[in-house]
C-alpha cells in the first residue's frame, strides 16, 4: 500500500451532502476546494423518497463521478438515512458545506450542532465563490423549464442531459 495510510497516517476524509438534481457550478466549486483540503472526498447523493427529482438517483451518480472525475480523489455514493450514520460507516469526520448566504448559515449551523450532537462529526462552512452565490439546483431547473440560459450555471454535460429531459417531459 502506498500513501498516507501506508505511513500510519489516518486518511482525511470529508463528506459534500446534497440532492444534485441537478449539479451546478456552485457545488463542483464546494467539492473541488474540499478535495484540495481532503484526501477523500465524498459526495452523498440524497435519497428522499417523498420528493421525485429531475433526475434519477443513479443519473445524478453517474453526472457527478463524470464531471468530477479530474480531481480523483472524490467518491460518489447514495445514501438514505441520517447522513451522520453515512459519516460513521465510513470514517468521515466532517461535512464540508457552502454557504450562499445569511439564511444559509441559519439553517445550516442547526444541522451542524445537531450533527455534532448526535455523533460528534464536525461541519466546515466554506463561503460560497460570489460568482455562485444566487445558484441552486431549483433555480437552475425553473429557468431551464422556462427555455432560459443556463449553460454558464453548469457543466456542458448537465446540460446536455438537462437540455434532453426537459425536450422530453
Amino acid at each position: 500500500m502506498t500513501g498516507p495510510e501506508s505511513e500510519g497516517t489516518q486518511v482525511r476524509r470529508a463528506v459534500c451532502p446534497g440532492s444534485f438534481d441537478p449539479i451546478t457550478n456552485g457545488h463542483l466549486d464546494i467539492i473541488a476546494r474540499a478535495s484540495s483540503l481532503y484526501d477523500e472526498v465524498y459526495v452523498a447523493v440524497m435519497i428522499n423518497q417523498a420528493k421525485k427529482g429531475l433526475f434519477e438517483i443513479e443519473e445524478r451518480i453517474d453526472l457527478i463521478r463524470r464531471v468530477t472525475a479530474e480531481y480523483g480523489n472524490v467518491r460518489v455514493e447514495s445514501f438514505h438515512g441520517l447522513l451522520v450514520d453515512f459519516c460513521k460507516q465510513r470514517e468521515i469526520p466532517a461535512i464540508v458545506k457552502g454557504l450562499r448566504a445569511v439564511s444559509d448559515f441559519d439553517y445550516e449551523l442547526q444541522m451542524a450542532q445537531m450533527n455534532n450532537g448526535l455523533s460528534g462529526v464536525e461541519t466546515l462552512f466554506i463561503p460560497t465563490n460570489p460568482t455562485y452565490s444566487f445558484l441552486s439546483s431549483s433555480l437552475v431547473k425553473e429557468v431551464a423549464t422556462w427555455g432560459g440560459d443556463v449553460a454558464h450555471l453548469v457543466p456542458p454535460l448537465v446540460l446536455e442531459a438537462l437540455t434532453e429531459r426537459l425536450r422530453n417531459r
